[in-house]
């Protein structure tokens, strides 16, 4: 999220990531039932000080520039006393800054308006839902969904890049086409949607089938046609759709994306009818917003929690290193799990995957089923080849074409 835009093939992932996650805190005020901090209402001792934050802002700095983007989350980032004098420094050291605040009493206009004020690049905030007792009962407090819309508006109205940030999970699911619609009507642009992974407070009964994930990729395809910039988060497989689809497109064969959408579920018919009778056919001539910039958990990702522990992504709980004991530089470039990861070398269906580089699977959800960070992703049914053999009837054929150029970036 937020930042300029920057090309996926210039990037250096092998140097530097892309995008730095700082769980700033475990302290939050709400109860969300699908927590991946498992937050509390109050800072747990081992917090990194101010100084350390401070330290930990300068080394995101000498990476150079364009400086990997940092977003301060939590938890909630705002429970920190020292959030301000964190938001100045990462400007004052020209390293492109996002928040992702909670939305409680602590999110007013007037912070809004001092975030725009102080240089934060982009704000991303949460609405799992379009429907407000959805949404409330997931985050856990009453007036949440109205609270969220209002602060969406302020961001706007202050001048801050906004995006939504959904998850995707039982719960969710049914409601993506109205969630869609409500975007569009607010004026919002990008979104970020999470394909969930049963880790912290999330379980194994809000995750959806492998058949259900595929139909949700090439909806979130069809919904990116309505001037969305859609993106996901450890749902990698959307690359591996909105490429095929495009290129099918582009080749005029629609006798072909026809047959591609036959092979698709009901929950895929019911949500792209439900979207269609709430916003017609997309409009013509329209480029896709489908980003499938290639990142992964560890490729481009870094997650720092609380106590310094550095993590290739927020949903994969295994530590490289600490920042208080290494650099973030040198457990980036020189841990065997970041190098591994970078690697891709993949198990069952991910490691002979044609589309294994620009997705790989997610590996957060392949710990989280299988205990193996390289284990392939669970969530996906693509048997490999298939897409291939597909396009070849269009007289197309892989390599893939060069990731669309990114605004942050997904893993």
């Amino acid at each position: 999220m937020g930042g300029e835009p920057v090309s996926h093939g210039a990037w250096p992932y092998d140097e530097k990531p892309l995008i730095v996650f700082w769980e700033t805190t475990k302290a939050c005020l709400l109860k969300c039932k699908h927590c991946r901090a498992e937050a509390i209402t109050s800072a747990l001792p081992g917090e990194l000080t101010t100084e350390e934050g401070l330290r930990l802002i300068d080394e995101v700095a000498s990476f150079g520039r364009p400086s990997p983007i940092l977003v301060l989350t939590g938890g909630d980032a705002l429970m920190r006393r020292d959030f301000w004098t964190l938001v100045d420094h990462a400007v004052s050291q020209g390293v492109r800054l996002a928040v992702a605040p909670s939305v409680t009493p602590l999110l007013t206009r007037d912070v809004a308006r001092e975030m725009a004020r102080r240089g934060v690049s982009a704000v991303s905030l949460s609405l799992d839902s379009p429907y407000p007792e959805v949404h409330d009962t997931i985050r856990g407090i009453p007036g949440t969904w109205r609270r969220t819309i209002r602060a969406l508006e302020w961001f706007r109205d202050a001048g801050v890049r906004v995006q939504v940030n959904t998850v995707v999970m039982r719960e969710t699911v049914s409601g993506l086409p109205d969630m869609v619609k409500l975007l569009l009507d607010l004026g919002i642009r990008v979104w970020e949607v999470f394909y969930l992974v049963p880790t912290g407070r999330a379980g194994r009964s809000m995750d959806l089938t492998p058949e259900e994930w595929e139909d949700v990729s090439h909806f979130l395809y069809e919904a990116s046609k309505y001037g969305l910039k859609v993106r996901t988060t450890e749902g990698p497989m959307f690359r591996r759709v909105a490429i095929v689809r495009r290129l099918l497109e582009e080749a005029g064969r629609p006798d072909l994306v026809e047959e591609l959408d036959s092979s698709l579920g009901s929950l895929y018919r019911a949500l792209t009818s439900r979207l269609r009778q709430l916003l017609g056919e997309p409009p013509g001539g329209a480029e896709p917003g489908a980003h499938t910039v290639a990142t992964r958990d560890g490729r481009g990702i870094v997650f720092i929690d609380y106590k310094g522990n550095v993590y290739p992504s927020g949903f994969l709980p295994v530590p490289a290193g600490n920042i208080r004991v290494k650099s973030l530089r040198e457990i980036y470039r020189g841990s065997t799990l970041f190098r591994m990861l970078r690697h891709g070398s993949f198990k069952g269906r991910c490691g002979v995957c044609e589309f294994r580089d620009v997705c790989g699977g997610s590996r957060a959800r392949a710990y989280a089923y299988h205990g193996d960070v390289l284990a392939e992703d669970p969530a996906c049914p693509y048997r490999p080849g298939g897409y291939s053999a597909l396009l070849a009837k269009a007289g197309l054929r892989l390599p893939l074409p060069k990731a669309a150029p990114a605004a942050g970036g997904s893993a």
